[in-house]
């Protein structure tokens, strides 16, 4: 297995040739250039499928544990650590969902036990909703003009709050918030990582936001 710096670097690693293994069997209805296909070469033993996985989706799932960490050290080696259970689930993978499904319920495990591991050592876990995004410095929700003192002020004041009361979420409440603003992931896609019906993650989304503008009800 090959996980080092090169392997985690920012570029994708040139795509290999995923072209279905007549003795590996390959599900026929599966894009040969897609990512179940390259995750069975890898359960086949092909090492630079696996290096090219890694370098597609490991900058993406630092960001993701970040959002829920709040510390780029601990983010990192976290994901270091789902790129290192998705090597050694290799021979056990089924292509019966998508890889970034099962990838992302890796990175959600992960931090959930991290989260629940380390609550002694924390007053209080700083998750920024309204956080900078690490690549573009810009802010969600922020006008583009100079704001003035009090509206510094009252912005501060409803991050702080919405810290506190994103914290207060029950934990698949949180995960499904953070999976759906800042991934970008649909109803499906979050269903299927925490392991509910489509409709069920509708109505926990739902109940999510609902308890947070309740709560926000003065900053909105």
């Amino acid at each position: 297995m090959v996980l080092d710096n090169s392997a985690l670097g920012a570029g994708v690693a040139a795509r290999p040739d995923a072209r279905p293994d007549p003795d590996g069997g390959l599900n026929a209805a599966l894009d040969p250039a897609g990512d179940a296909a390259i995750m069975l070469r890898v359960a086949a033993g092909d090492e630079s499928s696996f290096n090219y996985l890694v370098a597609k989706y490991h900058r993406a799932i630092i960001h993701f544990l970040f959002r829920m960490v709040r510390n780029q050290a601990v983010a990192e080696e976290l994901a270091q650590e789902v790129f290192l259970r998705v090597y050694r689930s290799r021979e056990s993978y089924r292509a019966e969902a998508k890889f970034t499904t099962w990838l992302y319920r890796i990175a959600t495990n992960l931090a959930v036990n991290h989260a629940r591991d380390t609550k002694h050592e924390r007053s209080a876990q700083t998750i920024y909703l309204d956080a900078p995004d690490e690549e573009s410095g810009t802010t969600p929700d922020l006008a583009d003009d100079e704001p003035s003192v009090e509206q510094t002020l009252v912005r501060n004041e409803r991050m702080a709050a919405i810290r506190k009361h994103v914290m207060a979420l029950p934990e698949r409440q949180k995960m499904a918030v953070l999976m759906h603003k800042y991934q970008g992931m649909d109803y499906r896609q979050i269903g299927d990582v925490l392991k509910l019906s489509e409709s069920a993650t509708k109505s926990l989304l739902f109940r999510a936001y609902q308890t947070l503008r309740d709560k926000l009800k003065e900053f909105v």
